[in-house]
């Protein structure tokens, strides 16, 4: 297939960008700056003024979005929320202009999202079903960014709603950052270690993006986590575990705010949220439990 990838050269982008070229599809990633094209990946410039990327996009069975400042990098003041709001607005909304145009549409608008959209909860357990949508910074975000990319569905262009969990991955997110302290010895629960942890291994979430592109009765919200979620102290002394450290200094709450703010929402709140639409249609996980799962990332 010809795939479109925008964010393609971002912490997910790239994974999922080699696990296609290797499945031998052809991939075109959306960029900024003008690159050279290498092999089975061919690089066309967008949100640039004077560029007309619907112009090279013509026949392409798959549109991908992750494109978006990360929420991970720097302290969520209020021009980095700025950043991150308007970035997924700007390149959601550009897409499905671009999708308008093309005389022939594309099967598929897989548009990356969060399960930040789930009020946090250490009692609730969330499905695509729930209704419930959190009216923080994050939640607002995610609610906002699903609806631009569902206006793709009314050209004709099924719309997947990808709500990521806690990616866990050796190279990048917040996994090396969580892993961190045990490697200095200095593991210890986080918060009240009450809240829940939804995650899933960086191999399982390219998997899932695949399967969605081929089953075509697949649309709207998809959680992709493993479907066994876990509390953060059970999380953190899994790690130590697994890296026969010890789980010992506690992180206090107050001391996650001074340090990150408004950001501490991500580590000292949770959601626990299992992965239905996935499941009920057949996608196995390769790594469905936490300890295979820090073991193929730490041990290897």
């Amino acid at each position: 297939m010809k795939i479109v990838i925008a964010g393609g050269s971002g912490f997910i982008g790239q994974k999922l960008t080699d696990h296609l070229i290797r499945a031998g599809h052809k991939i075109i990633i959306l960029t900024r700056k003008a690159k050279k094209n290498s092999g089975n990946v061919h690089y066309v410039q967008w949100l640039e003024e004077g560029t007309s990327p619907e112009n090279e996009l013509r026949d392409s069975d798959v549109f991908i979005n992750l494109a978006g400042v990360s929420i991970n990098n720097g302290r969520w003041n209020t021009n980095h929320k700025k950043q991150i709001y308007t970035s997924r607005m700007a390149a959601t909304e550009e897409l499905v202009r671009i999708i308008s145009l093309l005389p022939s549409k594309p099967a598929v608008l897989i548009n990356a999202s969060a399960i930040g959209i789930y009020p946090a909860s250490i009692h609730a357990t969330y499905t695509e079903d729930s209704l419930e949508t959190s009216n923080d910074f994050l939640g607002q975000t995610v609610y906002d960014w699903e609806n631009k990319a569902k206006q793709a569905e009314t050209v004709g262009t099924r719309t997947a709603l990808m709500r990521f969990g806690v990616v866990l991955d050796k190279e990048g997110g917040a996994f090396p950052l969580m892993v961190l302290p045990y490697r200095l010895f200095a593991g210890g629960t986080v918060g009240t270690g009450e809240q829940w942890v939804s995650w899933v291994h960086m191999t399982d979430v390219v998997r899932a993006i695949e399967f969605v592109i081929t089953y075509p009765n697949l649309r709207g919200p998809v959680n992709v986590t493993a479907p066994t979620p876990v509390r953060m102290k059970s999380f953190g002394k899994t790690i130590g575990s697994v890296l026969h450290r010890p789980h010992w200094l506690p992180v206090p709450s107050f001391i996650m705010r001074l340090l990150l703010g408004r950001k501490s929402k991500l580590v000292l709140e949770g959601q626990h949220v299992v992965p239905k639409v996935l499941s009920e249609n057949g996608f196995t996980f390769m790594h469905p439990t936490l300890r295979p799962a820090l073991k193929d990332l730490l041990t290897k």
